[in-house]
């Protein structure tokens, strides 16, 4: 799979550097048109890339044109959508005759279609940008492509690293499989021809220095300002848009109550939490191989063992996972043949509207990503963080950088663990909980330096050229 492109990546450079260049010769040009203009290049679905289209609106709120180049599938964040700075141009899928093919010839059809029409896009339909900004991964073929273009043009290249595609693919092959060291010395390679570097830890950054000996910069997640804490009166308005089509949210499956949910109530006085509502937890996932789901599963399972005492003061809870993705259908099989009684598992795709609000009502948020490099940051965390939620989290390598221990959140290691530590911030609930106020309340200084004013300190002198 990755030998053809890292060969095609390698030994054929020069002889496409040089036939590019006579192509691009016969063409017309597409020289800059006197506008501030960056690109924004994504080998995936847009609107599943937030962190570049966070990218993407700072850009445009600095008054660049932006063009958005990748994959559409999912919706774009209402502030890209709505804005006149903000091209977006869609690569074509990859045709179904390729996906029918064999593993080997599929995926070299794969990088070789998306080399040409990658290729083809930034040439024959944009405008010459004086910066282009390079999610990795996905790294083939769109690093080699990037970079070919980029020197063709004259343009500064950011490659913006969250992750190694080479860990992301030893988590299928293995450490020590021939295509994860080719993959490795493919991206080693390319970050040498690339301007500059953005990474999303610190611990990253000595990584890329230590291992492959190039310098970056460090740019943080931080949450955009849709994630907020919330009022009860947002939260209850949810929560009724909610028990239309979920029945855990009804009042006891009263669907003539429109005043009333299982977590909320309209009053005289004003909307409230209920005292008898469940506890609410939150989990985000790509249902992917670097977040073991089975960890929550097996959690939850001790959880409604101990929850059926009720010398345990436990309430009943409802977990509530968001996201797509391929592991998605397997889960939700084994959730059905579960026989719980003190806690309930939905499983739910909520719009970009929708997503912020229920993280800002939840009482308790869960990320289960393990980090294939051990280098990233979850930005599900982040989310949560922006909306006053604290975190149990699966421990890994630079979690630290993200979520302190007993500080913000908790770490865990094994189910056993998370299900201890569900039993002790449930305990007493809708009683205030020592540890979980103790959370909140150090999550204000998070929360308070927003996506756009940090961008600005770290990204947007790189693309000034001010750093």
């Amino acid at each position: 799979m990755a030998v053809f492109a890292v060969l095609f990546s390698l030994v054929f450079f020069p002889l496409i550097l040089f036939v590019s260049g006579t192509i691009l010769l016969s063409l017309k040009w597409r020289e800059e048109d006197g506008k501030k203009r960056v690109q924004v290049v994504v080998l995936g679905d847009i609107g599943r890339s937030p962190r570049m289209q966070y990218h993407s609106h700072s850009l445009a709120l600095q008054d660049f044109d932006v063009d958005i180049i990748g994959y559409g599938g999912s919706q774009l964040i209402p502030s890209l959508s709505k804005s006149a700075k903000v091209n977006v141009y869609y690569l074509p899928d990859i045709p179904e005759r390729i996906n029918r093919l064999p593993s080997l010839p599929r995926y070299i059809s794969k990088v070789l279609f998306q080399t040409v029409t990658l290729f083809w896009t930034l040439i024959k339909k944009t405008k010459k940008p004086s910066n282009v900004l390079l999610q990795t991964p996905p790294a083939i073929p769109s690093q080699f492509v990037l970079i070919l273009v980029s020197l063709l043009r004259g343009s500064k290249l950011i490659v913006d690293y969250h992750n190694y595609a080479y860990t992301i693919m030893a988590l299928s092959l293995g450490e020590n499989h021939i295509l994860v060291k080719l993959t490795w010395i493919y991206e080693r390679v390319m970050s040498f021809f690339v301007s500059a570097r953005l990474c999303v830890s610190d611990a990253m950054r000595k990584d890329l220095r230590k291992n492959w000996g190039v310098n970056s910069y460090v740019m943080y997640d931080r949450p955009p300002n849709i994630f907020q804490v919330v009022s009860t009166a947002q939260k209850h308005e949810l929560f009724l848009k909610l028990s239309q089509t979920i029945p855990i949210f009804k009042d006891n499956g009263n669907e003539k109550n429109v005043s009333r949910t299982g977590f909320s109530e309209s009053t005289p006085t004003g909307t409230r939490l209920r005292d008898d509502r469940p506890f609410l937890l939150v989990s985000s996932t790509s249902w992917t191989e670097d977040e073991d789901f089975s960890i929550l599963l097996k959690a939850l399972e001790i959880y409604e063992e101990k929850a059926k005492d009720p010398g345990n003061n436990l309430p009943t809870i409802v977990c509530i996972i968001t996201g797509k993705g391929p592991l998605k259908s397997y889960y939700e099989d084994l959730i059905k043949k579960k026989c719980f009684k003190q806690v309930n598992i939905i499983t739910m795709w909520l719009s970009s509207e929708d997503y912020p609000v229920l993280l800002a009502s939840a009482d308790l948020g869960v990320c289960l990503h393990k980090s294939s490099s051990g280098l990233d940051l979850p930005m599900k965390i982040v989310d949560m963080f922006g909306c006053g939620l604290p975190v149990c989290a699966f421990r890994f390598e630079c979690l630290h950088e993200l979520l302190k221990d007993e500080h913000n959140g908790l770490a865990f290691d094994t189910h056993q663990q998370l299900a201890g530590q569900l039993q002790r911030l449930c305990s007493g609930f809708p009683s205030p909980n020592t540890s979980l106020n103790r959370f909140r309340d150090n999550l204000v200084s998070f929360h308070s330096l927003r996506w756009h004013h940090y961008w600005k300190l770290h990204v947007l002198p790189l693309v000034t050229g001010h750093l």
